[in-house]
């Protein structure tokens, strides 16, 4: 049978190693976002060689976010539906959002059930969208705008409402 000085050692060590535990999770920053230069984009993507910018959809958001941008580079991104639901990655300004909004609106049947008919868009109201269901994955080549703020957003209906909505940082064609 332990004696009491020997049980009170015992406790004493076990809440060290718990305060020891919790100090080094502190200092790792156990949870915490990423520092801000890892988000950092990498040098520029040109024509001949674009630069790879992998997306990963789950259900009602968009990883990495934000996703960081050159102004004028060419990337390509490479997408996959991560989620249980079918996604779309729709990037473009605000009037390619507010397009692909009523287009797909104007597509979706009344009936929870019902399948809903292909939606399109003329090229120059466009942008740049991708529709997968789940578990699909796709790449596209973009030319990033000089002179143009963009958006990302999956404009299923419902899928903005519930934050399925990216952000996308422009930095000048040398970094931030």
């Amino acid at each position: 049978m332990p004696t009491p000085g020997r049980a009170r050692r015992a406790i004493s060590l076990v809440a060290r190693v718990a305060v020891a535990a919790n100090l080094v999770l502190i200092i790792l920053g156990c949870g915490s976002p990423p520092p801000a230069q890892w988000t950092a984009a990498p040098s520029a993507g040109t024509a001949d060689a674009p630069r790879d910018v992998n997306v990963i959809m789950r259900d009602y958001l968009f990883e990495p976010d934000p996703i960081v941008l050159h102004t004028g580079e060419t990337v390509r991104f490479n997408i996959i539906n991560a989620g249980l639901l079918p996604h779309e990655f729709v990037l473009g300004d605000a009037d390619v959002q507010a397009a692909w909004a009523s287009a797909e609106a104007a597509a979706t049947p009344p009936g929870f059930t019902a399948t809903p008919p292909p939606v399109s868009l003329p090229p120059e109201q466009a942008g740049l969208r991708i529709y997968l269901d789940s578990g699909q994955s796709a790449s596209a080549v973009y030319q990033v705008p000089a002179d143009q703020a963009l958006e990302l957003a999956c404009q299923i209906p419902g899928h903005v409402a519930k934050g399925m909505v990216g952000t996308v940082e422009l930095v000048g064609p040398d970094g931030p």
